[in-house]
C-alpha cells in the first residue's frame, strides 16, 4: 500500500454532487461530524473495475443515516453513477471506495437538526488489506481489554465513525503487543467480532458464528454465510464464549477489506488454517471476480 497521505494524493473527489481535485476536498474543522461523530461511511470493494454488492453497500449507507437520523440528500442511483464515474476518472480497476455522509458546521451543539448534510465518494487502488503471500499462514489475535456495548445503549445497526473509536483503540494496543488485530467481546464477556471484520469458528463441515445482536452484520459476513451453504457447510449462528475455542478447528475473519482471513491464534489459543479456509478462500474469489 502507498505510504502517500491521504490528503495528499492526486485524482478526484465526487463531493456535494461535484467531481472535486483531490486536495480541494475539504471539510470545516468545525463539522458536527468531527465532533459530534455524526458520520456514517461504507467500504466497498472495486474488483475489475467494478464494485462488488454495490447495491448493498448504499442501501445500508442510507439506512445508517436513518438510525442517525438525517436524511442523504442524493438518491442512491445519483451515488451509484457517481461511483462510477469516479473509478472511471481516477482509473481504479481494483481498489476501494469509500463513500461518506456527515452533518455540517451550520450550529456546533448536541442538537443539529438543521445543519447541512454533506456527501463526499473517494476511491484508490488498495490491494488485499493483509499481505496474500502470508493469508494461508494466519495472523495473531489479542482479546481486546474494550467490549461491545449492550445493543440499548447506540445504533450497532449503523455503520456509524462512533462505533470505531474502541476498534481503534484496540487494535493500537494489539499492534503494540505485536498482535495484527484484536478479538473483541460483547458487555456479557461472549465473543462478538474483530475490530473491522466479522469472526468464524470452524469444527469439521459446520461453521460457528456470533450473532449479530450488538455489532454490524457485515456484507462480507452475509456473503460467506451463503457461499458456506452452498458447498454445504452447516452454519450456526449462536452465543460464543472464550472458554470453548479450544474446540473449534479453524478460525477466520470477513470484510470488505480483510475479505476472508484466516486465523492462527487468539491469545494463546492456536488454530490451524485449513481446507475450509481454503474452500471458502476459493469460492468468494470466484464469486468477487465473476
Amino acid at each position: 500500500m502507498s505510504a502517500i497521505p491521504f490528503d495528499q494524493r492526486e485524482g478526484v473527489i465526487w463531493l456535494d454532487g461535484e467531481f472535486v481535485e483531490w486536495s480541494q476536498a475539504r471539510l470545516h474543522v468545525l463539522s458536527h461530524g468531527l465532533h459530534y461523530a455524526s458520520t456514517v461511511y461504507e467500504g466497498e470493494r472495486v474488483y475489475g473495475g467494478k464494485v462488488f454488492k454495490l447495491r448493498e453497500h448504499t442501501e445500508r449507507l442510507y439506512r445508517s443515516a436513518q438510525w442517525m437520523d438525517f436524511t442523504i440528500p442524493f438518491t442512491p442511483q445519483a451515488l451509484e453513477d457517481a461511483s462510477h464515474e469516479l473509478l472511471r476518472r481516477n482509473s481504479v480497476i481494483d481498489g476501494y471506495l469509500r463513500p461518506v455522509a456527515w452533518r455540517g458546521s451550520e450550529m456546533i451543539s448536541t442538537s443539529a437538526r438543521f445543519n447541512r448534510i454533506h456527501v463526499a465518494i473517494a476511491c484508490w487502488q488498495w490491494p488485499s488489506y493483509f499481505d496474500p503471500a502470508a493469508r494461508m499462514a494466519g495472523i495473531r489475535l489479542k482479546t481486546a481489554l474494550w467490549r461491545r456495548p449492550p445493543p440499548d445503549t447506540s445504533p450497532f445497526q449503523a455503520k456509524a465513525s462512533g462505533h470505531y473509536q474502541i476498534a481503534t483503540l484496540s487494535k493500537h494496543d494489539a499492534e503494540n503487543s505485536g498482535y495484527h488485530d484484536a478479538l473483541m467481546l460483547d458487555w456479557r464477556g461472549h465473543v462478538a467480532e474483530a475490530t473491522s471484520a466479522n469472526v468464524f469458528f470452524v469444527k469439521g463441515r459446520t461453521l460457528y458464528t456470533p450473532t449479530a445482536d450488538c455489532f454490524l452484520n457485515g456484507i462480507t459476513r452475509q456473503t460467506v454465510i451463503e457461499l458456506a451453504r452452498a458447498l454445504d457447510y452447516q452454519v450456526i449462528e449462536r452465543t460464543i464464549v472464550p472458554s470453548e475455542l479450544g474446540e473449534f478447528d479453524e478460525c477466520f475473519l470477513t470484510g470488505t477489506a480483510a475479505e476472508i482471513t484466516p486465523v492462527q491464534s487468539i491469545d494463546q489459543q492456536r488454530f490451524e488454517p485449513g481446507a475450509a479456509c481454503r474452500e471458502l478462500i476459493a469460492a468468494y474469489t470466484s464469486t468477487v471476480n465473476a
